[in-house]
């Protein structure tokens, strides 16, 4: 019975059970204590008394082991209890952390956000600001003009060029590109940005036919007034650039007007848009270049000559010096053989080991004699 017991009470789910079976029999326990201390007559049985000593025997036991068993359960439940409480504990603190770590990487993901609103702030009121510039038509010609002004002052080294060049017509282009053995090339900047900006934003028909009548008056105007002031016979090249300084716009030319485009060709004007002014920049640092080149030819040839001749001069001192290593490389042979002699005599000195064929015309050398003093 007492192992049935400790079975339960090591079961959480039977706790509550074990607490009923051993409240039943606390119950039993005082039923049956009443009972027998109630008063009864005088029993003379001796086996009578015999049974009521071994029962009151049990009942001690009983309750010795009922004291028992409600201590060990007490300390079975405060076991139970300190254990959850602390998991619980852990698991509070556990959660904890976690929750920091979440608030933590929440405030990280915060702050990024807050500044990449800012930055959206910025580059808001940035374009604010550039559309404010580009609504104005003097504005808009100082943007182009500081673009271009921009492209060619990376490439061209100063005084290839010049900004607000004036013609021999009083005109002012600009920008000039000095060619070799010819004139300037004449640059304008243009931005017909407020044609192209109504034709994006037709709705109608009847809109986009207007707005497209609009570009190819004002390109045609464009055109023509770079032709008519900036080519001039004998003074300028025979072409002109017209820089658009924005992609999509020269983009929308070529893709929906590519008659003008032509026909602006055909006036010896060519559109060009940032990328194409880069690439004309560089072919003309090039053929400035290769001009250069020209013009020094023969300050080139005489340099090559003289290197030539100090080149002769190192090859005649390299074989001298090399005429002096072999003389040295051929003494030193000379001195190894030497060493080698004496070195094969000195060893036949310590020897003794003389040959009898040894020539008698040998230069013998004469040992010094020491003079005693007073003879």
């Amino acid at each position: 019975m007492t192992e049935t017991l400790n079975d339960l009470l090591q079961s959480p789910a039977a706790l509550p059970v074990a607490l009923g079976v051993l409240a039943a029999l606390a119950v039993g326990v005082v039923a049956i204590l009443v009972i027998l201390l109630r008063p009864k007559p005088p029993v003379t049985d001796p086996e009578s008394e015999q049974r009521l000593r071994e029962l009151n025997a049990r009942l001690d036991a009983m309750g010795s082991w009922l004291q028992n068993a409600h201590g060990q359960l007490a300390q079975t439940v405060n076991t139970r209890l300190d254990a959850v409480s602390q998991n619980l504990g852990e698991s509070m603190k556990t959660t904890a952390k976690h929750t920091s770590d979440h608030l933590q990487a929440l405030h990280s993901r915060l702050a990024v956000i807050d500044q990449a609103q800012k930055n959206i702030t910025e580059l808001s009121s940035t374009v604010t600001s550039l559309q404010s510039v580009l609504s104005n038509k003097q504005s808009r010609g100082a943007f182009g003009q500081g673009q271009l002004e921009a492209i060619v002052a990376d490439v061209l080294p100063k005084g290839a060029y010049e900004f607000q060049y004036t013609l021999t017509n009083r005109t002012k282009p600009d920008c000039v590109v000095f060619m070799p053995d010819s004139g300037p090339l004449v640059i304008d900047a243009k931005f017909p940005l407020e044609a192209m900006t109504a034709l994006r934003d037709a709705q109608t028909d009847e809109e986009r036919k207007l707005a497209a009548a609009r570009v190819r008056t004002d390109i045609a105007k464009h055109v023509s007034d770079i032709a008519g002031k900036y080519l001039i016979p004998g003074e300028t090249q025979d072409i002109a650039l017209m820089f658009i300084p924005s992609e999509s716009v020269y983009a929308d030319l070529h893709e929906q007007f590519d008659d003008l485009v032509q026909k602006a060709q055909r006036a010896r004007v060519m559109i060009v848009s940032p990328t194409l002014m880069v690439m004309a920049i560089q072919v003309i640092k090039q053929v400035r270049k290769d001009a250069a080149m020209r013009e020094a030819a023969d300050q080139i040839r005489t340099e090559v000559g003289m290197m030539l001749k100090d080149v002769s001069l190192l090859s005649d001192r390299v074989r001298k010096l090399q005429s002096h290593f072999n003389q040295a490389n051929a003494d030193i042979d000379q001195i190894l053989i030497s060493t080698g002699k004496i070195e094969k005599r000195a060893g036949k000195i310590e020897g003794l080991d003389f040959d009898a064929d040894t020539p008698a015309t040998a230069e013998v050398i004469a040992a010094p004699v020491r003079k005693v003093a007073g003879e």
